[in-house]
């Protein structure tokens, strides 16, 4: 690197599996900054170590505090800072965006350098649409919660991209199976790594394989977007109008029955007229 880096934080995405794929910019700047902030010392430390750099590291995870928040933006008021994560991008399921927030509002400068992100990588591997997507983290463990997760997201549409681990993955199967009944599913492992896969089918079929195949390492689990729902008939209509009209208002009936089917609100308005006139 030519010049010193000015003082700020520099969030560093790493390599989730080949080195390989560590960018020149990122060495470089693993090179010129003073302190590395980093979830796991001994993790962040075998990749500086496989890039010959030596840098002073300051664990920063799941249970810092206020006070080592603080003292990493005293630092990059004066020195440059880089933020990791153990592979990956920081910031995409874990604590960072704390200190994002924190030092943006201390008024420190921040760069965030792009690269490898194990859930765009499983996008683009599944042939699931990728043209709207959405990244929910985590499934809760306990079934309830898992559930109701699912639950909430049923109607997205969207393909839904979630981290799993290898034992919690049958569970995560039999829920989609119940609340998302029908959909294209992707299981994408190792990724970038000697025995990537990334196996498709519905919720069934993947579990019958892992079943019988017991997957290992961190996994990415997506789900297909909702099928597009049909038009109802006239006669449908004209039900779900009868219905609201009941207890409400033309007007209310009608934007109700809108939001429900997509379809132009003054005709159903006009309609529920006619039907209420009858």
């Amino acid at each position: 690197m030519d010049q010193a880096l000015p003082p700020g934080l520099y969030i560093v995405a790493t390599p989730i599996g080949n080195l390989g794929d560590i960018t020149l910019r990122a060495i470089e700047t693993l090179r010129g900054v003073s302190v590395i902030a980093c979830e796991d010392t001994r993790v962040t430390g075998k990749l500086l170590r496989l890039l010959g750099i030596k840098a002073r590291m300051i664990r920063y995870d799941d249970h810092a505090g206020e006070g080592d928040r603080q003292r990493l933006i005293d630092t990059m008021l004066t020195e440059p800072v880089a933020l990791v994560s153990d592979a990956g991008t920081p910031l995409v399921s874990d604590p960072g965006f704390r200190l994002v927030r924190e030092a943006r509002a201390a008024g420190a400068a921040i760069t965030s350098l792009p690269g490898p992100s194990a859930a765009i990588v499983a996008l683009t591997l599944s042939g699931l649409p990728s043209d709207r997507f959405l990244f929910a983290g985590f499934l809760p463990s306990k079934a309830k919660a898992r559930a109701d997760m699912l639950g909430e997201l049923a109607d997205v549409p969207a393909t839904l991209i979630f981290y799993e681990t290898a034992p919690r993955l049958a569970d995560a199967l039999a829920a989609i199976d119940e609340v998302l009944p029908g959909r294209e599913l992707a299981v994408a492992r190792e990724l970038t790594k000697k025995f990537e896969e990334c196996r498709t089918g519905s919720s069934a079929e993947l579990a019958a394989h892992y079943g019988a195949h017991p997957p290992k390492g961190e996994i990415v689990l997506m789900v297909g977007p909702p099928p597009e729902k049909s038009a109802p008939g006239e006669a449908d209509v004209d039900a779900m109008l009868l219905a609201l009209l009941a207890d409400t208002k033309a007007s209310q009936a009608a934007a109700q029955v809108a939001r429900e089917t997509g379809l132009d609100r003054k005709l159903l308005y006009a309609r529920a007229m006619e039907l209420r006139g009858k």
